[in-house]
């Protein structure tokens, strides 16, 4: 039974409930990442599940017994500074959770590409056929060196939300190392050369756009995304396929999530027949980036 509330002062029992509000703040965004994406009417709900989940515990917990949410608010403040000096899920994630609640639920928006693949998604220019079977014949993701590298870095940023987003995260840590050790190096006037995955590995991770595209879906396709190369006037750029628009909802707040700096204001994406494929150019700070340039005329298919 509850506790008789008459054995405490107005003074105390204001101040076990607000240590009971305090540690909703942390425990919320904590539980939210073994939380399944919520998604309905293109709102993301699982936070604020999380949070009302968390503020009935804390009653509960008020309900048996009020001191009882003393050990409970270090418990949970003193697993958070564990995990702060030992890498893992920590203050700064707890703020930048609901950073992402906000950012997802209000701040970002959607911008659909419009051109040449919304009418002909096939289409490619006889003249390109060259630049195209190029590019497709360096693809190899079964390659051991290219297959381990992926995995290697695949764990390397953000196993903490792996719970929650699932393969998801393994993609996009996967992106953020490439994007982040990527280094442009011009081919030779006069020449185009598409180097492979394994050359582009080997060599540190240097090469122009082209061999960033080769790179990217080869270690992609290695861990299990599909991806496909979109070439433009002047560039080429790879593109991660999310699903459908429910898919597509879940991967836009992954990303919102982990890529926190700079607040992700859009994600730009292609959309066809119910398919969504985003950005993962080397030019962007995110996958989802902004597009270089809509005059699309070759579309490479892995």
């Amino acid at each position: 039974m509850a506790i008789d509330e008459s054995k405490y002062s107005s003074f105390q029992q204001f101040l076990l409930n607000l240590l009971s509000v305090l540690t909703v703040l942390p425990l919320a965004p904590y539980l939210n990442r073994y939380i399944p994406q919520i998604v309905a009417g293109g709102w993301h709900l699982d936070m604020m599940v999380a949070i009302v989940a968390s503020f009935l515990f804390t009653r509960l917990v008020l309900w048996i017994f009020k001191p009882l949410i003393i050990p409970v608010f270090v418990l949970v403040c003193g697993i958070l500074a564990f995990n702060y000096f030992a890498g893992r899920y920590s203050f700064y994630n707890v703020l930048n959770d609901y950073k992402g609640m906000v950012q997802g639920n209000w701040g970002a928006k959607d911008s659909k590409q419009l051109d040449i693949l919304s009418l002909y998604p096939r289409r490619v220019e006889t003249y390109r056929d060259k630049t195209v079977r190029g590019i497709r014949d360096k693809i190899n993701y079964q390659d051991s060196v290219v297959r381990n590298f992926s995995v290697l870095h695949s764990l390397e940023n953000f196993d903490e939300y792996f719970p929650k987003y699932g393969k998801t995260v393994r993609f996009l840590s996967l992106f953020h190392y490439i994007n982040t050790h990527f280094k442009y190096v011009q081919d030779a006037r006069r020449d185009e050369y598409f180097a492979t995955a394994r050359e582009t590995i080997m060599n540190g991770l240097g090469g122009d756009c082209d061999d960033h595209s080769i790179l990217m879906v080869s270690c992609l396709q290695s861990i299990g995304a599909r991806c496909r190369i979109v070439l433009v006037q002047g560039h080429a750029y790879p593109e991660l396929f999310c699903g459908d628009k429910a898919d597509f909802e879940a991967m836009k707040q992954a990303i919102i999530t982990l890529f926190p700096r700079p607040v992700v204001r859009e994600i730009y994406y292609h959309e066809m027949k119910g398919s969504y494929w985003i950005n993962l150019d080397y030019t962007a700070r995110h996958p989802g980036g902004p597009y270089m340039n809509d005059k699309v005329y070759a579309l490479i298919e892995l």
